[in-house]
């Protein structure tokens, strides 16, 4: 895991001056009519879990589908995911780490916001908040258990520390009784929570 940040973007707390311009502009545009607030939520609430995670959805389920694109995907992520034409800023050095019945991997980025942004879509809050970038490599199933997420007590945790070189995806294990099914509908299975590995993988209908 590494912690060795030489990051080419500011750190949170040098970004509020930024957010708060943001903020105003949105709210002169609001009162001059031009934009709507919930249209933008409705924006950003669809990059963030809708378009973003619908490609690294594809990922998962090729990788899970395919055993020779799996084995592409373990040995280099960023030409793997290209090949599904995913590619851009953000995503351009890629590492899969792969859950495994002995263990669970989960994501951060302890110095600011790191992100694969080509298969996730915009980062969550709460990736970006201070409690969880601290928290995650502290007390990483503590934090599980608040998404919900209760691991066997013999399942290691690895946490993964994205930088401003390298980021990374988490490959859900398959769940059961998804044996059968296509690439779309295993796709389907997949969450942007499971890629980070604050989540499992839906379990089929």
């Amino acid at each position: 895991m590494s912690h060795d940040h030489d990051h080419h973007h500011h750190h949170d707390n040098e970004l509020d001056p930024f957010a708060a311009r943001v903020r105003a502009l949105e709210t002169i545009l609001t009162q001059k009519g031009l934009i709507d607030p919930a249209a933008v939520d409705a924006i950003v609430d669809t990059y963030e879990t809708k378009v973003g995670p619908r490609n690294g959805a594809k990922v998962v389920a090729k990788a899970w589908s395919d055993p020779a694109y799996a084995d592409w995907l373990k040995r280099d992520a960023t030409a793997a995911i290209a090949s599904l034409g995913f590619v851009g800023r953000q995503g351009e050095h890629m590492q899969a780490v792969f859950n495994t019945p002995d263990t669970h991997n989960m994501i951060v980025c302890t110095l600011c916001s790191c992100y694969p942004w080509p298969v996730l879509g915009l980062p969550p809050v709460w990736y970006k908040a201070p409690p969880y970038r601290s928290r995650a490599v502290i007390d990483p199933r503590g934090v599980l258990a608040e998404f919900g997420v209760t691991l066997p007590a013999d399942m290691k945790v690895r946490v993964w520390d994205s930088t401003a070189e390298l980021r990374y995806l988490v490959v859900p294990m398959r769940p059961e009784g998804a044996d059968g099914l296509g690439e779309d509908q295993l796709a389907e299975l997949v969450t942007r929570d499971s890629m980070i590995g604050t989540g499992l993988a839906r379990q089929p209908a």
